[in-house]
């Protein structure tokens, strides 16, 4: 039976219409799915009972279960989340001082093949449909005000699969986050990051969702790059930097450079020169993200030092630069290591 979550606004009224109810009843029952978020046709209650049971006839409700929840030492939440098909995807809540961080799943394994990540090793199963999205994000906003007293603050798409292979779902799963008819929450605090389609770049950049991009680089050589991210064969540098200058020119907001250095692939001179030059061609920062090991022994190797000269270097030519602290490491939560192992 359909979801009614899968109707658009419009589709319910044309729905209403055609059963002889009135279309005003669109618009009380998707004020329930998204903004009140109800999971219950019954408990719709300023619809009449008659009306009810003709939706039950007609729809059903799927919404995400978890199915197995475990919190590492640093706080970090991660949920194995059970699909209506009984697939499964994992979201992390990511808590700091300031602020908790939820990190999103949009596809159920990934449709690429980076070298470095657990999740990737998984067969792509389906995409996430635009309410299995946004249970997530309704799910750890809760967990937040369950375990630190404070609504969810942010919201990355980075997660299981690659955003932008999923794109007209996670676009309008941002509306439905961001709506004030939705979630109500903010789109600045929204970043989507992406391992680098061009043409999805530029079609993200004309949606105006005001929300912030991640871009996972790793190197600016090209060569480097595609042994560590074989699909960016398809996806040269060049074209990358064509969609993200579009993007700055579109939306005047920066881009941030996900940047893992491991021993022997990426730490010589020439790739932090490479990364400054790159840097340079489009307002940007870089994230330097500690590397989690998914046992891959050509990426377990660290370099701390090289990544101290990365900053170093950097700073002086006048890119921000910031070292992201992994957290949830202990229960495979951190960058990299989704991959459902606990199924």
């Amino acid at each position: 039976m359909r979801d009614i979550r899968t109707l658009t606004l419009g589709q319910l009224t044309e729905y209403f219409v055609s059963i002889g109810e009135k279309s005003f009843r669109a618009k009380q029952v998707y004020e329930w799915l998204w903004s009140k978020q109800q999971k219950s046709i019954d408990e719709m209650t300023n619809i009449s009972l008659k009306l009810r049971e003709r939706l039950l006839q007609d729809f059903s409700i799927n919404p995400i279960k978890v199915d197995l929840m475990q919190k590492s030492i640093d706080g970090t939440i991660k949920n194995g989340v059970k699909l209506y098909d009984g697939l499964v995807v994992e979201s992390v809540l990511i808590p700091t001082e300031t602020r908790t961080t939820a990190c999103i799943s949009s596809q159920v394994g990934c449709s690429l093949n980076c070298e470095f990540c657990a999740t990737a090793k998984l067969k792509r199963m389906r995409n996430l449909e635009v309410a299995e999205i946004v249970d997530q994000v309704v799910l750890i906003d809760q967990q937040s005000k369950m375990h630190f007293d404070r609504p969810l603050s942010n919201i990355v798409f980075m997660g299981m699969g690659e955003p932008m292979m999923n794109y007209n779902n996670v676009v309008d799963a941002v509306r439905k986050i961001t709506q004030p008819e939705g979630l109500g929450m903010s789109s600045k605090r929204i970043t989507i990051s992406t391992s680098g389609i061009p043409k999805m770049i530029k079609m993200l950049a004309d949606e105006n969702l005001k929300v912030k991009l991640a871009l996972s680089l790793h190197s600016a050589i090209e060569e480097t790059r595609n042994d560590i991210m074989p699909f960016s064969t398809k996806f040269p540098l060049t074209d990358i930097m064509d969609a993200l200058l579009y993007w700055y020119k579109k939306t005047k907001s920066r881009i941030t450079f996900e940047y893992c250095v491991w021993k022997g692939i990426n730490d010589k001179d020439e790739d932090i020169q490479a990364l400054i030059k790159y840097c340079k061609k489009v307002p940007s920062k870089v994230n330097l993200i500690q590397y989690n090991s998914i046992g891959e022994g050509k990426f377990d190797k660290r370099n701390i030092e090289a990544e101290q000269k990365y900053v170093s270097e950097l700073e002086k030519a006048g890119i921000l630069i910031t070292v992201r602290k992994s957290r949830g490491g202990d229960i495979d939560a951190a960058c990299g290591q989704l991959a459902n192992k606990n199924v």
